[in-house]
């Protein structure tokens, strides 16, 4: 998986937008576009799409503290990351958006499931605390499993804007003209 110097910008920009777009939707809880970009960048570079996100993760440590919550973002974002290649490539063109807005959705509706374990191991909860902490926050995921899928609407148009992006530059030779 080595990079080449454009996709070294490309994906430090990439993971930046993640970062810029959290810190502007933070007024809504629960509601933002990391399940988005994840999807659309793991659906364009693959395995190379987790440079973007573990960017989006490294970033979010520095300005907001490698504090235990921050710890789960170290696995959460790859899980959605190894769901979305998962998916067969070869979807056919109409299913593609509501494949896409589903995973995302799913990875909302299962946030704090999958948040849960690095809580109880890191703040001694028994499995019942454990599932009484999941239980509590079934509303949050219900808002963050919802929004995932309508803000998921955006997925296939940031697939297509990525590809139009390479093709273009792929076109100029990688030279950079003003």
């Amino acid at each position: 998986m080595k990079l080449n110097t454009k996709e070294m910008a490309v994906f430090a920009m990439l993971g930046s937008i993640m970062y810029a777009s959290k810190i502007i939707l933070e007024a809504a809880p629960n509601i933002h576009l990391l399940g988005v970009f994840t999807v659309a960048f793991t659906v364009v570079y693959r395995k190379k799409a987790l440079y973007p996100i573990y960017i989006y993760v490294i970033l979010n440590g520095i300005f907001c503290g490698f504090a235990t919550w921050w710890i789960p973002y170290l696995y959460l974002w790859t899980i959605l990351w190894g769901a979305v290649m998962l998916l067969p490539r070869n979807i056919p063109k109409q299913l593609r958006p509501l494949v896409y807005m589903a995973v995302c959705a799913a990875h909302g509706f299962l946030y704090g499931t999958l948040y849960a374990p690095a809580q109880a191991l890191l703040f001694g909860l028994s499995f019942q605390k454990m599932l009484a902490w999941i239980v509590a926050g079934l509303l949050w995921d219900c808002i963050h499993g919802i929004s995932n899928f309508f803000c998921g609407i955006l997925i296939v148009p940031i697939i297509s804007a990525l590809r139009l992006a390479d093709r273009i530059t792929e076109n100029q030779g990688g030279s950079h003209q003003i």
